[in-house]
């Protein structure tokens, strides 16, 4: 794909947001403040994912591996 037809494609991809937002009916004004909305919730739904969702993968696997037998190594054997 060359450089022409992805400027073109998202230019495309900008017009779909547009319509699908109905944000081409918005003055300059409201633009600016959907879009800085709608930047400031994406940025806001990485960071979290980026955050939280390693934290959350790391116990659910921990949790699996105790499920199945898989021990940690430091877990102490009861010795009669």
């Amino acid at each position: 794909m060359d450089i022409k037809s992805m400027k073109y494609y998202l230019y495309w991809l900008f017009c779909q947001f547009e319509l699908i937002t109905c944000s081409y009916l918005m003055e300059p004004w409201e633009k600016v403040l959907f879009y800085t909305f709608n930047i400031a919730l994406l940025l806001t739904v990485l960071y979290t994912a980026y955050i939280f969702v390693s934290g959350h993968v790391s116990s659910a696997l921990q949790f699996f591996w105790h499920l199945f037998g898989n021990q940690h190594e430091n877990t102490v054997s009861v010795v009669k």
